[in-house]
């Protein structure tokens, strides 16, 4: 399948786009771009990274659609994880120029985050995801260290682990009613030595978006291992290399 590009969109993102909102995913916040944020702001880019409660797809596609509207102008929507799963959905606002994949999920229409990783073979992440009885998932300290960020110094997954936000599991179950990437430009960050999400999905999603690829050999947290890799995908897809 191919991702037809309105060829106005396409130029306003050629043209260059000074901002960039970044929305982080499952079991994180805003600060899991601490350091692709410095690295963006470096060449001129207006960055904000939203902080998205994680209680359903419509708290979070809400939140990402505030941080769009505060922006002066045209804005390059970025996505971790779940994440993609927001930007895929808020990524149909009239300001969104085009979208940023990291070690994403991009649902199609009617798709949740769910029924998009129960395509490929489970990954070991899986096994280490804790419910608690509220209805909310976090992954054990095994999986941080393990699977989730596995190649981060040590001190770095302590962190992660002490501030990994908790999931409403009946998030992950809800579906995508029109998937921007059908009509807006894609750029697409797979993770080779991703444990959370299988990285052949990643790579066959890349493909279906028709999205401009580059392939990092990173753990999930790609924006953490190799920030400026990430980085220059995000200053390529907003016009600024």
């Amino acid at each position: 399948m191919t991702n037809p590009i309105p060829e106005t969109t396409d130029q306003a993102v050629s043209a260059g786009v000074k901002n960039v909102v970044l929305v982080h995913g499952t079991w994180a916040d805003g600060s899991s771009w601490s350091k692709v944020i410095p690295l963006l702001e470096a060449k001129g880019l207006h960055v904000l990274a939203v902080q998205n409660p994680l209680t359903s797809l419509g708290d979070d596609v809400a939140a990402t659609q505030r941080a769009i509207e505060l922006q002066d102008g045209p804005v390059l929507l970025v996505g971790h994880s779940w994440g993609g799963v927001v930007v895929t959905q808020a990524g149909n606002h009239d300001k969104v120029a085009g979208l940023v994949y990291v070690a994403a999920v991009a649902p199609d229409e009617g798709q949740s985050f769910l029924d998009v990783v129960q395509t490929a073979p489970a990954t070991p992440g899986n096994d280490q995801i804790r419910p608690d009885a509220y209805g909310f998932v976090s992954m054990s300290p095994q999986g941080i260290f393990e699977d989730f960020a596995q190649d981060l110094p040590e001190a770095e997954q302590k962190l992660i682990l002490a501030t990994q936000g908790p999931q409403a599991f009946t998030a992950l179950t809800e579906k995508i009613t029109k998937a921007a990437w059908k009509h807006k430009p894609s750029w697409f960050v797979v993770a080779a030595n991703d444990r959370m999400i299988n990285p052949d999905l990643e790579r066959t999603l890349a493909k279906k978006l028709n999205a401009s690829t580059v392939e990092v050999s990173t753990s999930h947290v790609a924006m953490l291992a190799q920030p400026e890799a990430v980085a220059a995908v995000i200053l390529e897809a907003a016009g600024r290399v």
